[in-house]
């Protein structure tokens, strides 16, 4: 396996994307990788276990237009995207991969938590280059960021299969929350599967988390990679 910084070109910038590959010359399916709140580098982690499946994986730092020494805290940092910069920051990141040497172009996923859960949901109404999507408890997804329809408005453009996992103890999204995208999503027909897991609340599965439960994460991991797998292995 191989992992380094790499930079992504974004808004006519440059935008660290943390990237790991598998060892091997055949072109693979990737993986984008969302943050959560508290940023790239606490996912780092789930990066590499992502190339260690087989995938491409590369995690974009959605704080990127922040100043390099910012002080300020996680949620002062995540009211400042907006779904238009959240969208342009993943759309680089798949371009990227597509042109990457390892990368199938055409077999491209995505997987976030918290609010990276949310963007899933929003990308795969928006990318129609994602050919599967794995949510992890994906907040706030009834309210738009900045202009426009918010992530459950879109629902109707969803175009990929999608996973969901959900913490019964969690209040963002609640279980009432999951219950209506689960009801939405069937009622317009969208592929999808949602698990639910008791003892577990928010940022259940973030590696170092104070909400980390091994037994939640460990079992949502055979999970998502066989939903990966199946969609974008064919296997």
């Amino acid at each position: 396996m191989s992992s380094s910084w790499e930079n992504v070109k974004v808004d006519g910038s440059n935008m660290r994307a943390y990237v790991s590959a598998p060892e091997g010359t055949n072109k693979v399916p990737a993986i984008v990788i969302v943050q959560g709140q508290t940023g790239v580098d606490d996912f780092l982690q789930f990066t590499r276990m992502v190339a260690s499946e087989g995938f491409v994986g590369a995690a974009p730092d959605l704080y990127h237009r922040d100043a390099p020494d910012c002080k300020d805290d996680a949620p002062t940092r995540r009211v400042r995207l907006t779904d238009k910069t959240v969208s342009a920051d993943v759309d680089a990141t798949i371009e990227f991969l597509k042109s990457h040497p390892s990368v199938d172009p055409a077999r491209i996923g995505i997987v976030g938590f918290c609010m990276g859960g949310r963007a899933v949901y929003l990308m795969s109404a928006l990318n129609s280059d994602l050919k599967a999507g794995v949510m992890y408890y994906g907040g706030d997804p009834f309210h738009a960021w900045g202009e426009g329809p918010s992530p459950f408005e879109r629902t109707a453009q969803i175009h990929c299969p999608i996973m969901g996992h959900f913490g019964e103890d969690d209040k963002n999204p609640s279980p009432a929350d999951m219950r209506k995208l689960d009801a939405e999503m069937t009622r317009l027909g969208k592929v999808h599967e949602f698990h639910s897991y008791a003892n577990a609340a928010h940022a259940f599965a973030n590696f170092g988390s104070p909400g980390y439960r091994e037994h939640a994460a460990t079992a949502s991991w055979p999970r998502t990679f066989g939903f990966f797998s199946k969609h974008l292995k064919g296997t």
